[in-house]
């Protein structure tokens, strides 16, 4: 099965992440492996507001997909079944009380990740809020514990975290404005059963198996090695 999709609509997105399963938003290590590379300019971006930036919420709500910095520190669309491998792969077989028990988590991502479970779904504003944390916006700015950037990366990194939606606040028209606020939630909150009775049901060799014959049927012409680097 070749990588091989064009975007012109949020239902050709929808379809892309169905049927391929790992959907980079921004071009990545391996050539032609992003959304970026498969969307039609008008698609990609637009003044209308009708474009893949603000398809995300509905994209992810619509498939029930993972989405996250995942790969390369860049946002990825990962569909369900194949999120249960990387999550599985990613956390080792570990649930996150596991790993922070066996001194392989921060703590300061246990207080985030502890805060993000109390209350999924939660935007990022009120988690730094919450959290006591620093902010520096176009229209705000507080002071506070510094980190949140970091320690959210590395639990989506770990497939701890994902983004569950995208908000956006209104016009007086009731027109979306802005580029909307991340809501994230835990896979197991946001997916349920679906993901967490299937996540560790495999071991992690298993997964990383399972995970990197599905790149090689999406590139088969790319350097085994490669894909590996992209898949760490």
């Amino acid at each position: 099965m070749a990588y091989d999709f064009y975007v012109r609509s949020k239902q050709d997105l929808i379809r892309a992440v169905e049927t391929y399963g790992i959907v980079p938003y921004f071009a990545t290590s391996i050539p032609g492996f992003s959304l970026e590379e498969h969307c039609s300019p008008a698609a990609l971006w637009s003044d209308t507001g009708e474009d893949s930036w603000a398809w995300k919420g509905p994209v992810i709500r619509a498939t029930g997909c993972a989405y996250g910095k995942f790969f390369e520190k860049k946002s990825v669309y990962v569909s369900l079944d194949w999120f249960c491998d990387l999550a599985n792969y990613r956390r080792d077989g570990y649930d996150f009380d596991a790993r922070y028990d066996d001194g392989l988590a921060k703590f300061d991502d246990k207080q985030l990740y502890d805060l993000i479970d109390a209350n999924a779904p939660a935007l990022s504003k009120d988690l730094r809020r919450a959290g006591g944390y620093a902010y520096n916006g176009r229209w705000q700015k507080t002071e506070g514990r510094k980190g949140f950037d970091a320690s959210l990366l590395r639990l989506q990194e770990l497939c701890y975290i994902t983004t569950s939606n995208f908000v956006y606040t209104l016009d007086k028209h009731g027109n979306q404005r802005g580029w909307g606020v991340a809501e994230y939630s835990t896979p197991e909150k946001f997916m349920g059963a679906a993901f967490s009775d299937r996540v560790y049901q495999r071991s992690p060799e298993e997964s990383y198996a399972r995970l990197m014959e599905h790149l090689l049927s999406l590139f088969p012409a790319v350097p085994e090695k490669a894909l590996k680097k992209f898949l760490k």
